[in-house]
């Protein structure tokens, strides 16, 4: 089943500022556990990239950050925005996964902050980066698909890049991995779409070990 956007003019260019890599809330500097399984060899070549990129396109993003931010922009009370942060932060499996929402969040609370936009209450804490975006693409009135389009492509356009500088790829077989994942993210919107409440969040195992094992590496390397 095809999403169907419907957007107006100047929401479509508040999306494009909300997803841009040149937001600065530093996606592209996270890898996400992949980093640690490029170095391990996990991931050697672009088309392991894929593959572990559409893993998590269909289970991670379509499971846990897309249908938390249908939540969300559905929100009408500062207690739902403090529930739903709560569960988007939850469901973070490892200390490092959980450190990179938030610091997303709190850069993009500053951005939102300079733009002149007022975030909850809720929001002004450990805040999660899938609410502060929904809470912008709900303030600039971006329909709920195109925002989830919006942060299903932020995350993919991050992700490659950071793959791009470690495997090491070359632009065009970036390019090329955009291409060839692109259509998956309107699959994943329909499938968030089914995605009750109480089913928000999916385990995966690997990433959470390259999650773990990659925040510990780095601490003894800070420690020695």
């Amino acid at each position: 089943m095809a999403t169907t956007i419907t957007t107006t003019d100047l929401a479509l260019l508040r999306l494009l500022q909300l997803s841009s890599v040149s937001l600065p809330v530093g996606g592209y500097a996270f890898s996400q556990g992949l980093e640690y399984a490029i170095d391990s060899g996990w991931v050697r070549k672009a088309d392991q990239v894929e593959e572990w990129l559409e893993l998590q396109l269909l289970h991670a993003q379509a499971h846990t950050d897309l249908p938390l931010l249908r939540l969300a922009m559905q929100a009408d009370s500062e207690q739902r925005w403090q529930e739903l942060n709560d569960l988007s932060l939850a469901c973070r499996e490892t200390r490092e996964l959980r450190l990179t929402d938030s610091a997303m969040g709190e850069a993009l609370r500053r951005v939102l902050k300079n733009l002149g936009i007022e975030v909850p209450e809720a929001l002004k804490q450990e805040v999660s980066f899938i609410m502060l975006f929904a809470f912008a693409a709900w303030h600039w009135q971006i329909d709920a698909d195109a925002a989830a389009l919006g942060l299903g492509w932020s995350w993919l356009e991050n992700q490659v890049a950071a793959a791009t500088k470690l495997v090491p790829l070359g632009q065009t077989q970036a390019q090329q991995l955009l291409n060839d994942l692109q259509p998956l993210l309107p699959q994943a919107i329909e499938i968030a779409k089914g995605v009750d409440e109480e089913f928000v969040g999916v385990g995966l195992p690997a990433l959470a070990i390259a999650s773990s094992l990659h925040e510990t590496q780095y601490s003894r390397l800070f420690r020695s």
